[in-house]
């Protein structure tokens, strides 16, 4: 329950578009394998990894489970409920902070193949729980993950 002791529900939608200089092929394996993933997307120098869960599947699971030095523990979890290799993946996905549970939401991404790389966007509708999360914090976490994505893909061009 929110610090005010009301429940509430707050809905929020957002698009993000990332050009990658790397062939479409890069970026599906950093979602799909499940060492590329664990490297950009479940390990940072700011973060203490906890649990981690990868089943890249139709009805998979991944889990990841971590907190920012001295911060709240953030547990994701995601089901795969569609996977087209290589041009899209949907998931639908909760989040919690602690044991309270924040937020749900389904995100599709999608790759293109463009002149000199690949388009990724990344679609999202969620639903915010009872004001510990809304669309504007999301959207901006969800910025920071693309961006460690792309330095991610960066570094293996070597």
């Amino acid at each position: 329950m929110s610090a005010t002791g009301r429940r509430s529900v707050a809905h929020a939608g957002f698009t993000l578009v990332r050009d990658y200089p790397v062939p479409v092929g890069e970026v599906w394996a950093a979602f799909a394998e499940e060492d590329r993933k664990r490297e950009w997307f479940g390990e940072s120098l700011e973060w203490e990894t906890g649990e981690w869960r990868f089943d890249f599947r139709v009805g998979g699971r991944d889990v990841a489970v971590g907190a920012f030095h001295g911060g709240p523990v953030s547990r994701f979890e995601a089901t795969y409920t569609d996977i087209v290799a290589p041009e899209r993946i949907v998931v639908t996905y909760d989040m919690w902070l602690d044991d309270t549970h924040i937020s749900t939401s389904v995100v599709s991404y999608e790759f293109e193949e463009i002149e000199g790389g690949t388009r990724f966007t990344h679609g999202e509708h969620g639903i915010h729980l009872d004001g510990f999360d809304d669309g504007s914090m999301r959207e901006r976490g969800s910025e920071g993950v693309l961006d460690r994505l792309g330095s991610f893909l960066a570094s293996r061009r070597g």
